[in-house]
């Protein structure tokens, strides 16, 4: 089955000899389908994860973007992988995930992500203080543009760009890392993924930012975030001789020798 946007893109160019069945919303996930299929860059794997979210439904990534470091097969090599994938010679990744919960309810039903949770400013220059507290004691209060609590999934996206650590997939840990702290000796953070994260945002202004992955909503400073460790995983299927570390050496020139 096809998703029914995508169909209507690409329906004028492609020649089907068979009628294609296609699918509108998440109800298509009742049919418990073997693999779910994304196609693109990393963004659509992200929005993938957020349409599959409990069904627990593998998700195999074809990477039609630039770096695809979560969509693994390129897009040279989609018969072969095919194959493999019909052979049954895959593994399946499971990912952990992080949650956010409000007393309003932000993001509904789809309060989960896959890389992070960051909290920004909203329409100031100036930086706002975010009063961090690990399992009810207090940790720290960032001032900063942001802070950034991410799987170790998203260790190498959003905070390896504000200096966090890479990490492994399985290590059960969340990375907190602080985006452009006026302290600077404030250091990203790791800590265990059962722990609970509570904040409370301050600033200038009354509203605030908050991203989960790829999706954005803004809330006001009397609204505490309580961050965990989502009680679902998401299924990502790596084919054989594909690994973490192959994929940082490839994807990310982890430990290339540039002067050659």
């Amino acid at each position: 089955m096809v998703n029914t946007h995508f169909f209507d893109l690409i329906k004028g160019r492609i020649f089907f000899q068979n009628p294609i069945l296609t699918y509108a919303d998440e109800r298509v996930l009742a049919m418990k389908p073997d693999y779910f299929c994304s196609i693109g860059g990393d963004g659509t794997m992200l929005s993938t994860v957020t349409f599959v979210g409990k069904s627990g439904v593998p998700i195999i990534g074809v990477n039609t973007g630039r770096l695809g470091f979560l969509s693994g097969i390129a897009i040279d090599t989609i018969e072969e992988s095919l194959d493999q994938i019909l052979a049954g010679k895959i593994e399946i990744d499971k990912r952990s995930m992080v949650m956010l919960e409000t007393q309003n309810d932000l993001f509904g039903s789809q309060n989960f992500a896959l890389n992070e949770i960051s909290v920004h400013r909203k329409d100031t220059s100036a930086m706002i203080t975010i009063h961090t507290f690990l399992n009810g004691e207090f940790m720290n209060s960032y001032w900063a543009d942001g802070l950034i609590i991410s799987t170790p999934t998203g260790s190498t996206a959003y905070s390896l760009s504000c200096g966090g650590p890479v990490v492994m997939p399985d290590s059960e840990n969340f990375i907190v890392t602080p985006i452009s702290p006026h302290n600077l000796n404030v250091r990203p953070m790791i800590i265990s993924d059962k722990d609970i994260l509570t904040l409370r945002v301050e600033g200038r202004n009354k509203q605030f930012l908050i991203s989960l992955d790829s999706r954005s909503d803004s809330f006001e400073a009397n609204i505490e975030l309580t961050i965990r460790k989502a009680p679902f995983e998401v299924k990502l299927v790596r084919l054989k001789g594909d690994a973490f570390l192959t994929t940082l050496r490839q994807k990310l020139m982890w430990g290339i020798d540039k002067r050659n």
